[in-house]
């Protein structure tokens, strides 16, 4: 019988370079993987096998947490990816892990979403003129704090500060306005300067 090449050998680079996130969330899988193409009884089934070991495995590289998902239809269409355009849309990434990090800013946070934000402010060397919808209709307290949390766990803060359902609850009691969002934002800039 001629000398079969061991297949991890064509399988291996297409794991590491076309799926990393495999390499990085299932090493155990991929143990499971190479043993049954190295003992399995039949090549055509170890094949078969390993074909939908790999399959399920790579099915969840793809998946969005529930804060992208939120985010991408309600908030990526003017903020992009989160990182805002420079003049038009202010950035999310890196300045919200900041704010974040005391109560008062989380309340802030939570009244951005819930009731949007209007008003002239500067930030990381721009100025916006900047007027933003309110969400407080459209999503529950759920949507909104698991969206800024997947925003604040981009930021650099380790451990990054998590806003609650609780927080966000408490902040849609106080009805508001993008104007009032704008005066709170003023008083926490004095207290606690926003990024």
């Amino acid at each position: 019988m001629p000398h079969e090449p061991h297949l991890s050998s064509f399988v291996t680079p297409t794991l590491d370079e076309t799926h990393p996130k495999m390499r990085e969330k299932a090493p155990e899988t991929r143990k499971a993987f190479f043993s049954v193409m190295r003992t399995g009884p039949f090549p055509a089934c170890r094949t078969l096998l390993c074909g939908f070991v790999l399959l399920a495995s790579l099915s969840a590289c793809g998946r969005k947490s529930p804060g992208a998902h939120v985010y991408g239809p309600h908030c990526g269409i003017c903020h992009h990816g989160g990182g805002g355009m420079p003049g038009e849309t202010p950035p999310l990434v890196g300045r919200l892990d900041i704010i974040a990090q005391t109560p008062e800013g989380r309340t802030y946070l939570a009244n951005v979403l819930l009731y949007g934000l209007e008003g002239p402010f500067k930030t990381q060397g721009y100025s916006y003129r900047y007027s933003m919808p309110g969400f407080a209709s459209q999503l529950s307290d759920h949507d909104i704090a698991v969206t800024l949390n997947w925003l604040i766990d981009q930021g650099e803060t380790k451990p990054a500060p998590h806003i609650t359902d609780a927080e966000v609850a408490a902040a849609r009691t106080h009805i508001g306005t993008p104007t009032s969002t704008y005066k709170l934002r003023a008083t926490l800039d004095q207290t606690h300067p926003l990024p």
